[in-house]
This record gives structure tokens, sequence and C-alpha cells, in this order.
């Protein structure tokens, strides 16, 4: 991007040292700077859109990046919390044979 911003401003430098040297009449020389002017113009909003297009993709992709780490960290999450529940569930059942030994000794 920086390039780009660095060549169209060697361009307009040299095409308007260039013109303005030359030995054209000054409406000419005018008119050479008006269109040379509109292009470079055109240029500049050309790399603008270019770029904001790319910033754009570069969003969307990021977001696209950001929900599909986010379903994966979802999805072990899910594997993990079962895996607590799992071990929750077998310690209360150790809890309840303990239990029932207590209840039938008193």
């Amino acid at each position: 991007m920086i390039y780009k911003g660095a060549i169209v401003l060697g361009v307009l430098i040299g095409a308007g040292i260039g013109v303005l040297v030359a030995p054209e009449k000054g409406s000419t020389t005018r008119n050479t700077l008006k269109k040379e002017g509109k292009d470079i113009k055109n240029q500049i909003t050309s790399d603008f859109t270019e770029i904001k297009d790319d910033l754009s993709k570069a969003a969307t992709s990021g977001k696209e990046r950001l929900k599909e780490e986010f379903k994966d960290l979802a999805s072990k999450t899910s594997y993990k919390t079962e895996q607590a529940i799992t071990f929750i569930e077998k310690q209360l059942a150790i809890l309840k044979e303990k239990n029932k030994t207590l209840q039938q000794t008193s």
C-alpha cells in the first residue's frame, strides 16, 4: 500500500516537472496538467478503492475465522463439560454407596 502511494507521488512530481520544463504554450501546458491531474486523481481513487476492498475482505475473513474458532472452542468446552459431569456422577455414585453402608449399620 505504501509503495503505491510512493509511485503515485513520484509520477505526480515527475509529470509536473516534465510539463513545466517542456517548451510549450501556456494553454497546452495547462491542458496537459489538467489531463495528468485527472489521471492521477483516477489512479488514487482506484488505489483507495482497491485498499478498501482488501480491508473489507480481510475483515470478513477474520470474522469468519473468529466464528469458526468460537465453534471449535464451544465444541471442546462441551466435551470437557461432559467429562466433568461423568466424573461428578461417578463420585456421587461412590458417595451413595458409602451412604448406604452407613445407613445399614445404624
